[in-house]
């Protein structure tokens, strides 16, 4: 008989909200994104501006971000690391983000760094935290390095 801890069912949960989140993102529904997130959540995007405070603001920029997309959008998540307590959770990952632009049917296929924290109100795991980045290049040009592949 395998015993499951309290613990190793935070644990599940938090990464059952994980590919909630990744399957939102794949098939561009805002509403089941929104559904991730502490409505006073804390956000620091890859998209301006520097920071979003609420779910409000952020909707926006999710349907902006999603518009210029032809088709599904294709979102992996490499080495998650996962560290769970009682309430508080956090992950940080490498993220690939892939998909055909409208447009110019241009492809799309880029790395991003994420750390995600997440917080367990009444029972419920609630994405409370995300930081996207990418770094940039220290040459003087100051570009973004969305050429790195892990």
């Amino acid at each position: 008989m395998t015993t499951v801890t309290r613990n190793q069912t935070d644990e599940m949960q938090v990464r059952e909200l994980i590919d909630r989140w990744v399957r939102a993102v794949r098939a561009k529904d805002v509403d089941a994104l929104m559904l991730s997130y502490e409505p006073n959540i804390l956000l620091y995007d890859l998209a301006p501006p520097l920071l979003y405070r609420g779910v409000s603001g952020y909707r926006k920029s999710w349907q902006e971000w999603f518009a210029p997309f032809l088709g599904a959008v294709g979102y992996e998540i490499h080495d998650l690391s996962l560290s769970v307590s009682d309430n508080v959770a956090f992950s940080t990952s490498i993220n690939r983000i892939s998909g055909t632009k409208i447009d110019e049917e241009e492809q799309l296929d880029v790395w991003i760094r994420a750390t995600i924290g997440y917080h367990k109100q009444d029972g419920q795991w609630l994405i409370a935290h995300e930081h996207f980045s990418v770094p940039f290049y220290m040459d003087g040009s100051f570009k973004a390095a969305i050429d790195l592949t892990p």
